[in-house]
């Protein structure tokens, strides 16, 4: 089998995985609905062999779920169940840095992880309705996959990993991509006061104080969720992980 032959089921793969991925949180495939194989090969144009890896790759991150009959759906969220996501989050992030403090971290990685706050401090200078929230987002999910890397667990990461991958638990959950949309810029503001205590407390070997800040830090999620469906429920819709939740 040629290289090309052997890539060529990986490609299929992950593009039936993405676009599964695209509908499932764009709200176009609602929480509940039984996802028929035929009609989502023909629509993201792949064989049914990708579309069930894909399947069995979503089930494993949580999004989907295997019903009684035979086959898939697509899995709903309680709010409570969103609450304590996060909350896991948290304690698992903590985890981390208090791992890191106690067992320290290499100078090659601290560095990396201060580079990438000096990055963030730029973003954070302009006005909240100039900022560039796509870089904000890319720039704090290095932050946070540096965070568990700094803990030297491979236990550890993956857990964090496999936590995150529900999309409401990811770090970057509430941050919105959408500038004409700066309510969540107060919070931006905090969070990065909050990766600057963390990665203080890990250079000072803080191990108690790093878990804390990385606690209290995860549930800044808590409060966005809080803001998004009490005080501004408008902005569901541009919180494209909500679409899982029911109610």
């Amino acid at each position: 089998m040629t290289a090309d032959n052997e890539r060529a089921p990986k490609q299929q793969t992950a593009k039936a995985l993405l676009g599964l991925r695209d509908l499932i949180l764009t709200g176009e495939i609602e929480p509940g609905e039984r996802l028929s194989e035929v009609a989502l090969a023909e629509r993201l144009s792949v064989s049914r062999t990708p579309l069930r890896a894909a399947l069995q790759r979503l089930e494993q991150e949580g999004l989907v779920a295997l019903i009684p009959s035979g086959g898939y759906a697509v899995r709903s969220f309680s709010r409570q169940e969103v609450i304590d996501a996060i909350e896991l989050r948290g304690v698992l992030e903590g985890t981390a840095a208090r791992l890191a403090a106690e067992r320290g971290a290499t100078p090659a990685r601290m560095k990396a992880i201060r580079d990438v706050v000096a990055q963030l401090d730029e973003v954070l200078l302009v006005d909240a309705s100039a900022m560039d929230f796509e870089r904000y987002e890319a720039l704090n999910g290095k932050f946070h996959r540096l965070l568990w890397d700094l803990a030297g667990s491979e236990v550890l990461r993956r857990e964090i990993e496999r936590m995150t991958s529900l999309p409401f638990a990811s770090p970057n959950a509430f941050v919105n991509t959408e500038s004409e949309a700066p309510a969540f810029y107060r919070t931006l503001v905090v969070a990065q006061a909050q990766h600057k205590a963390i990665v203080s407390a890990i250079e000072l070997r803080e191990g108690a104080r790093a878990e804390a800040l990385a606690r209290e830090h995860a549930r800044l999620a808590r409060q966005n969720l809080d803001f998004v469906l009490e005080e501004q429920p408008d902005l569901r819709r541009k919180v494209l992980a909500l679409a899982l939740m029911a109610g």
